[in-house]
């Protein structure tokens, strides 16, 4: 009998016959979406509602990598919005990871001697060190600024006479305009340099308040650093407790001989190449071995900034002769560093790639500036550590409380391996 179109709506679905329409889905009745089909990745599940498996693991890195990129963020932010109280505690914590060891030395060598006179002896001492290189470094710059401004305005006297004899050609009309428009646009700026004098007032006062918390949390981190680490490990789940501290005592291990060796490194090169500047006669040789030795703790980076001030104060005071006498010093002092310094004293437990260094380096110097620059190579050398203790599975058996966090060699995996000896002068 036939039905119109309405009645073939409602008319109820012809139930599946076993063995048939049910089994090789040739019924497109049984095929057909229904409201709770969805899209599967099961093999079992009809072709045309089966994810493609490349799309099915796209879809997994895409939502996997954005998940990440916003954790990222919200640390970033967090670090940025904190930066004021931040700053000062990384650089507490880099300060202790060099003067911790010699307190803690102290103290035990010294039976009688308490841990807080040792901590005290520590600070004051780098403190005392600290400030006569920077007060040494500015006499050595105000005693030599009068040499190096007559030098200058002689440089400019006789580039000045280069321009009107040389290619350019510029007589006195064309010369005296381009002084004209410097000095007007000079003029212009007086408000921005008026506010930027105003805002270098208010950096001064704020770098005097991270001093203080600076100082305040070096103090408590060499005195009081193993009860601070003992409370943080706290907050780590249970059963992952041992792992972490494990991976902390060599991530700061590994802190502790990366300061120690850089610092040895800056200072042999700052040396050097003072040495080598006051031989060829270029001024402010002191400044100038200063800044040499602060730009080694930015590595790559601070060599050529450092490099490019040095030899332009050559080319100003002797000329391209002496420019390109420093230039050479300088790139003998970078292979002196690569080449023999580096691997003698970081040895095999500290060592990054390249590339691993200048990427951090510029990563931090985008997002925080100059502090982020400073702060990234050690960041990245506790992080590297650290996640490999975590990944090592030979590190599942050792036990932490045999890792000495201020001992250097405590970042290498056989330090604590008793089938292997370690030479005492291996570090």
């Amino acid at each position: 009998m036939a039905t119109s179109h309405g009645e073939a709506d409602l008319a109820p679905a012809r139930p599946p016959q076993a063995g048939h329409d049910a089994a090789d889905g040739s019924d497109p009745r049984t095929t057909e979406p229904g409201p709770t089909d969805t899209v599967s990745t099961d093999p079992a599940a009809p072709a045309r509602w089966r994810v493609p498996h490349g799309l099915d693991i796209a879809a997994g890195l895409a939502w996997r990598t954005l998940l990440i990129a916003a954790a990222a963020f919200v640390v970033i932010y967090l670090a940025a919005t904190f930066a004021l109280v931040l700053v000062p505690v990384v650089l507490a914590l880099i300060a202790a990871s060099l003067l911790a060891p010699e307190a803690h030395l102290m103290s035990t060598r010294i039976r009688w001697m308490p841990h807080a006179v040792a901590t005290a002896i520590v600070v004051v001492g780098g403190l005392a060190v600290v400030g006569g290189v920077f007060t040494g470094v500015v006499f050595a710059f105000i005693s030599g600024l009068p040499e190096l401004t007559s030098q200058l305005t002689s440089s400019l006297s006789e580039i000045q006479a280069w321009v009107r004899t040389g290619p350019l050609g510029l007589d006195n009309q064309q010369f005296t305009a381009i002084g004209d428009q410097l000095l007007a646009s000079v003029r212009s700026s007086q408000a921005t340099i008026a506010s930027s004098a105003l805002f270098a007032v208010s950096t001064v006062g704020e770098l005097f308040t991270e001093g203080l918390l600076t100082l305040f949390t070096l103090i408590f981190l060499i005195h009081d650093g193993g009860t601070i680490w003992r409370f943080l490990l706290r907050g780590v789940p249970g059963r992952v407790r041992r792992r972490a501290d494990l991976a902390g005592r060599r991530a700061f291990a590994s802190l502790v001989g990366y300061t120690r060796a850089i610092v040895v490194v800056a200072f042999i090169d700052a040396v050097t190449a003072g040495v080598g500047l006051w031989l060829i006669g270029v001024p402010l040789a002191v400044p100038l071995a200063a800044l040499i030795f602060f730009g080694a703790f930015v590595p790559t980076v601070g060599a050529v900034v450092s490099g490019a001030v040095a030899a332009l104060v050559a080319l100003v005071s002797g000329g391209v002769t002496d420019m390109l006498l420093v230039i050479a010093l300088l790139l003998a002092v970078q292979n002196l560093e690569g080449y023999v310094l580096q691997p003698l004293f970081l040895g095999k437990s500290i060592k990054l790639h390249p590339l691993a260094v200048v990427l951090p380096i510029a990563c931090g110097l985008v997002i925080a500036g100059i502090p982020g620059a400073l702060l990234a190579v050690p960041l990245v050398t506790v992080l590297d550590t650290g996640l490999r203790s975590l990944t090592r599975p030979d590190d599942a058996t050792v036990d932490p409380a045999t890792i000495n966090p201020l001992d250097p060699r405590s970042a290498r995996p056989e330090f604590a391996d008793p089938k292997v000896v370690v030479a005492p002068t291996d570090d």
